[in-house]
């Protein structure tokens, strides 16, 4: 009889771990697929519309996807945002493609980490215009 209590606990266990090892590989690949996911919404979306960028006001940080703060917005020129030069390593007005854009809420989140913004950046809204998204 202990015999038989023992199998049967036994046989449990060995159930309780299969479907553990199975949620596990669910969990894993179900991760992978949110990662994928929100890569792509950082990087490679389309650009935002014109009615999302009417939410850009001055006075709002711009952070970058690495969380950095690049610039603050002075306005909108042209389609481009044109940053304060406060705020500028160099004490000048810097221009952000609009298509750099990932979101906007309290602050403008850009799709570029901050040394890529940094090195793209223009000096001019006309410029912004050939570097895109």
């Amino acid at each position: 009889m202990a015999d038989g209590i023992k199998d049967t606990l036994k046989g449990a266990g060995q159930t309780v771990a299969d479907a553990a090892k199975s949620a596990g590989h669910v969990i894993a690949e179900k991760a992978g697929q949110a990662a994928n996911w929100a890569k792509g919404q950082v990087s490679g979306h389309a650009p935002m519309s014109a009615a999302n960028m009417n939410d850009i006001k001055p006075h709002m940080d711009v952070i970058s996807s690495c969380g950095c703060k690049v610039g603050t917005v002075d306005h909108l020129d042209d389609g481009a945002i044109k940053l304060t030069r406060t705020d500028s390593p160099d004490g000048q007005h810097h221009f952000l493609p609009t298509g750099w854009v990932a979101r906007v809420d309290d602050h403008v989140h850009l799709n570029k980490n901050a040394d890529d913004t940094k090195q793209g950046w223009k000096s001019d809204a006309a410029a912004c215009t050939s570097c895109g998204a």
